[in-house]
């Protein structure tokens, strides 16, 4: 029987961070993507952005492992194989785990999700179940060219408890080669660990005192020889982008920015609105996420993650004949409920994400569809982004509104909008995906709960939102 060293508590309920204290907003510079690494450089505190204009769409198909998910081809440094551990545990914030992992592969890294807990599936910090690759223990004898550490409370700690994940993450400090963290990870993990000594380093904003004092630096991505840094949910793309670059150099880097729709600030507007109708409603809003083979994780965790912080009730149903699903870049995520049995209650808003493969799995279900059109009839809010605002113009839902889509599914729409990032008319509100859905999960809050409350999530996501 396998030996496990990690130390096994019955955990408690996941703490979710709210409501940090408030901190400057700097804008970043339009300067290139490009990190001088053999200094200690840190980026201001700033939205995760980076001045980047998509080129072209993003070709996912359903992974039959990790290893086969769409990567960058245009560079050859991207054929490199790199091995990359992301480590798990019960609470780990499923933002910053499932950003780090998809951008990763992308980029092309082998990513071995390893989970500190006795089972593979896990709980995330926002209820969101994950399945890991492997146990931490298969990975104590292999070589990896980067260890990134999730934050999420109790997740930090679980990791901080695992002697396995202890050695492997000193080892690498010790030879020199990458390790990083995010969140709460460097204060709660790395620190106890010694793996901070002389290091400048940054954590989430309600951390930020753990850390020794003249070493705290207050930036998005602080980067300090092999270690990198970083604030929170909010900077998760930045975190994961600057590991691109230390992996497998600028170009890789700028090319995944723009697969993902990292764009510079005044690059587009955040939102526009048509039609403009009260979406309040008297009793806490239940949603409904239908998941697919195929969907993109970025899109179902951060959507279910940012919802859930606000309070709504949100429902994940597969489609598929299991509540396991494999998302687009071969992350494993369990559904709360088959979409049959999610069927029979009424929602106040359903939101299709997107993903190729997982898009087209999405039309073929005829009890999705039947959901769909009922939704529609009642006069209840319909939700799509990236690719599966075609789901809707397919069925007939779509109608003369306005709507945005991704790029390379947009000119299929009948009154499609390119420019803004979320387009909201009536009750239909629709993004362009990937990076874009921080701002669209946000625009859900603020119409539900009024802008108050979508800045107060924002702010505990580190994520830049308007003041008004």
């Amino acid at each position: 029987m396998e030996s496990l060293s990690c130390l096994v508590l019955k955990p408690s309920p996941p703490t979710r961070l709210f409501f940090p204290p408030r901190i400057p907003q700097m804008a970043l510079p339009g300067s290139a993507f490009v990190f001088p690494f053999s200094m200690d450089y840190q980026l201001p505190i700033t939205t995760a952005k980076l001045a980047l204009k998509p080129i072209r769409a993003s070709t996912s198909t359903v992974p039959t492992t990790p290893s086969t998910t769409s990567t960058v081809t245009s560079s050859p440094t991207a054929a490199s194989t790199k091995k990359v551990l992301v480590p798990i545990g019960f609470g780990t914030e499923e933002m910053e785990a499932v950003i780090l992992v998809d951008v990763l592969r992308r980029a092309g890294a082998e990513v071995t999700v390893a989970s500190v807990e006795p089972q593979l599936e896990v709980q995330a910090s926002g209820g969101t179940k994950l399945v890991a690759d492997t146990r931490i223990s298969t990975c104590s004898d292999r070589v990896f060219d980067l260890v990134a550490l999730p934050g999420g409370m109790p997740g930090s700690a679980q990791l901080r408890d695992c002697e396995i994940l202890k050695k492997i993450t000193s080892k690498q400090a010790e030879e020199k080669r990458l390790y990083g963290g995010i969140s709460t990870a460097p204060a709660v993990t790395l620190l106890p660990w010694g793996l901070l000594k002389r290091k400048r380093t940054t954590c989430h904003p309600a951390f930020f005192d753990r850390l020794p004092t003249f070493w705290a630096v207050k930036s998005n991505i602080q980067v300090s020889g092999e270690l990198t840094t970083s604030q929170g949910p909010g900077t998760s793309f930045m975190f994961a982008l600057a590991l691109v670059e230390q992996l497998f150099g600028e170009s890789v880097a700028r090319e995944i920015g723009e697969l993902l729709f990292m764009h510079s600030a005044d690059d587009k507007p955040r939102k526009e609105e048509f039609n403009k109708v009260d979406w309040a409603v008297s009793h806490t809003p239940r949603v409904l996420v239908p998941v697919a083979n195929g969907s993109e994780e970025i899109e179902i965790v951060t959507i279910v993650d940012i919802l859930r912080r606000a309070k709504l009730d949100v429902v994940v149903a597969s489609i598929e004949k299991s509540v396991k699903i494999l998302a687009s870049q071969g992350v494993k995520i369990i559904a709360d409920k088959l979409i049959g049995d999610a069927a029979g209650s009424i929602y106040d808003l359903i939101i299709l994400p997107g993903g190729v493969a997982g898009t087209e799995r999405l039309q073929k279900s005829r009890i999705l569809k039947k959901l769909l059109k009922e939704q529609d009839a009642a006069g209840r809010i319909l939700g799509a982004v990236c690719s599966s605002s075609t789901v809707l113009h397919k069925h007939g839902l779509l109608k003369e509104n306005k709507a945005t889509a991704h790029p390379s599914s947009i000119t299929e729409l009948s009154n499609p909008v390119d420019g803004p990032k979320v387009v909201i008319d009536g009750k239909l509100i629709t993004s362009m995906g990937l990076a874009t859905v921080s701002d669209f999960a946000l625009a859900i809050v603020s119409k539900f709960f009024g802008h108050a409350r979508a800045r107060s999530v924002a702010e505990g996501l580190v994520f830049e939102y308007p003041r008004s």
